[in-house]
């Protein structure tokens, strides 16, 4: 999430996010692991973080769901989707997003937050119920909030500081 709101129009805003390297490793740690290796299923609960390059994603808990053998034939694994609940936080270098629930779409590069979903950078603020990140092509959409009743974006950007004069 390296550049800032380019469009912004009621309902919806989009924004050109610099590109992440989705092939990079996920490390992820929390207080408790509980895989069901049947259902190809690995959960995790209580302080959970998630790093990938740049990218951090803190939350309660978080579903990770993978591939056996990776589609590689060589017995690895291979993570297809991560699902992310409770006081969600998804930051990079210059930026954080909040929300209440969020997944990962590994293979697609895509980032649904949802939920009373703040996107931040430095003073500015977007808020909105739903932001979508493509990773891929370096692009964000943020959505109204159509359930609690107000069906906008709300953003507030404030100007840099006048240098003083000399």
């Amino acid at each position: 999430m390296s550049a800032w709101l380019l469009w912004a129009a009621p309902g919806s805003a989009q924004e050109t996010l610099g590109a992440h390297d989705t092939s990079l490793p996920i490390e992820i740690e929390a207080d408790e692991l509980n895989v069901v290796q049947d259902d190809e299923r690995a959960t995790f609960a209580g302080n959970v973080q998630v790093i990938q390059g740049d990218l951090s994603l803190r939350a309660d808990r978080l579903a990770v769901l993978y591939a056996l053998d990776g589609g590689t034939g060589a017995g690895g694994q291979a993570i297809r989707r991560i699902e992310a609940e409770g006081d969600v936080v998804l930051a990079s270098p210059a930026e954080s997003a909040t929300g209440d629930r969020g997944s990962y779409d590994v293979a697609a590069g895509e980032i649904v937050l949802e939920g009373h979903v703040t996107l931040t950078r430095g003073e500015n603020v977007i808020e909105g119920g739903r932001l979508t990140i493509d990773l891929a092509r370096s692009r964000a959409t943020m959505r109204a909030d159509t359930k609690d009743g107000t069906g906008r974006v709300r953003a507030l950007f404030v100007p840099p500081p006048k240098k003083a004069a000399p």
